[in-house]
């Protein structure tokens, strides 16, 4: 069965497409329940990620990457989750956040950032997220106060990726208190992660995405660096926002993984199966369940691959972009869910793939902005 064809795929994404489906083949697919069933940061896979090229290399070959596009990144992205979400995840973070830095820092901030992310010399992260909220860029609590020549940093950051394990993050913090303007309040930050008072802890076992490891952050009187601001000073949120909208179509491709290896699963276990003197999948039931499944999946895939033309166009790209998000992290929880079902007893054990499946869909809806905050920006900014 092949659901993630390439002929919904530019041309100029195919050849990277077939390397990441090489790449998944051999070294996360075989892989991908010893790492779950452990949950450890899965570091030799993603030096093979990076030996192959298929690592950091969005980032532009004037600061050591290949220059990849949205879409490259998209069709890479289909068949890594399709393989396994908590190894995906992490070779996608290791370079998270880091465009932002190509797209608004100075050249000295990219030679000495961001080209050795590029070069897989370092890994990075984005601290955004904070214990008491995730979707709400305006609220945020951590400062940056300006003292002289450098920002003092205080505050906590929840659910950061890499936040221990990473060489810097990009981290998003307050430098205003404007009521008439809370989104101009912030700004984005260049963190080196052994800056005094940056402490990092891994959060405690998650139900699934086990092999990716996030952290909680707590900054007490961190100080950098006034040059290790990103843009100007209260352009994070605008930042942030436009870094998102790429976000959201890659999350999109998160489902789109998720959803291909539930329908895999679920078109292999039926087959194979008997029940009442015949293979599960004669039940009209159950073809119906199936061609249900399949209507979703290729509805989110045409939409996600729409979405992510329109955002390298930047045409209305927030609209499409929530719409990706939204449209394609819910089918993913909607075949997982009809595969559990269609596994019966099966679909309880541990050991069994489609239980990983079950477990990683819940995950995407959530974060890059939770998928009730994409409604809101799918209303909002519809195209007049």
């Amino acid at each position: 069965m092949e659901l993630l064809d390439e002929t919904i795929v530019p041309e100029s994404a195919r050849g990277l497409k077939a390397e990441a489906r090489a790449f998944a083949d051999e070294w996360i697919a075989p892989n991908a329940a010893e790492y779950y069933e452990s949950g450890e940061y899965p570091w030799e896979i993603l030096e093979a990620g990076m030996d192959a090229g298929l690592v950091a290399q969005d980032v532009s070959e004037a600061y050591g990457g290949r220059g990849l596009s949205l879409s490259q990144l998209l069709a890479i992205t289909e068949e890594f989750y399709r393989a396994d979400a908590g190894i995906a995840l992490t070779l996608q973070l290791a370079s998270f956040g880091a465009e932002i830095l190509q797209e608004h820092g100075t050249d000295e901030q990219r030679e000495t950032y961001l080209r050795p992310v590029a070069e897989n010399e370092q890994i990075t992260g984005l601290a955004v997220s904070e214990p008491d909220g995730g979707s709400d860029l305006a609220g945020m609590e951590a400062t940056a106060e300006r003292d002289g020549d450098d920002y003092v940093i205080d505050g906590e950051k929840f659910w950061i990726g890499n936040g221990v394990e990473a060489d810097w993050v990009t981290l998003y913090a307050k430098t205003g208190d404007d009521p008439n303007n809370r989104y101009g309040n912030y700004s984005l930050f260049v963190v080196p992660t052994d800056t005094d008072g940056y402490e990092a802890e891994h959060i405690p076992e998650k139900m699934g995405f086990r092999a990716s490891k996030q952290a909680r952050i707590a900054l007490e009187g961190a100080r950098i660096p006034a040059s290790n601001r990103i843009g100007p000073e209260g352009a994070g949120f605008y930042m942030l926002a436009e870094f998102f909208n790429y976000g959201r179509v890659i999350v999109g491709g998160h489902g789109l993984g998720l959803a291909a290896a539930a329908i895999e699963e679920a078109h292999e276990f039926v087959h194979d199966r008997e029940a009442f003197g015949r293979t599960v999948n004669e039940f009209q039931a159950v073809q119906h369940d199936l061609a249900d499944m399949r209507t979703e999946f290729e509805a989110a895939r045409a939409l996600n691959w729409r979405a992510a033309d329109r955002v390298e166009n930047n045409d209305d790209a927030g609209f499409w972009a929530a719409m990706a998000k939204v449209k394609s992290t819910e089918t993913a929880t909607f075949c997982a869910e009809r595969a559990m079902q269609l596994h019966g007893g099966q679909s309880v054990l541990a050991e069994n793939r489609i239980s990983r499946i079950y477990r990683d869909v819940r995950i995407p809806v959530i974060y890059e902005g939770a998928n009730d905050i994409q409604r809101n920006l799918i209303y909002g900014q519809t195209p007049k």
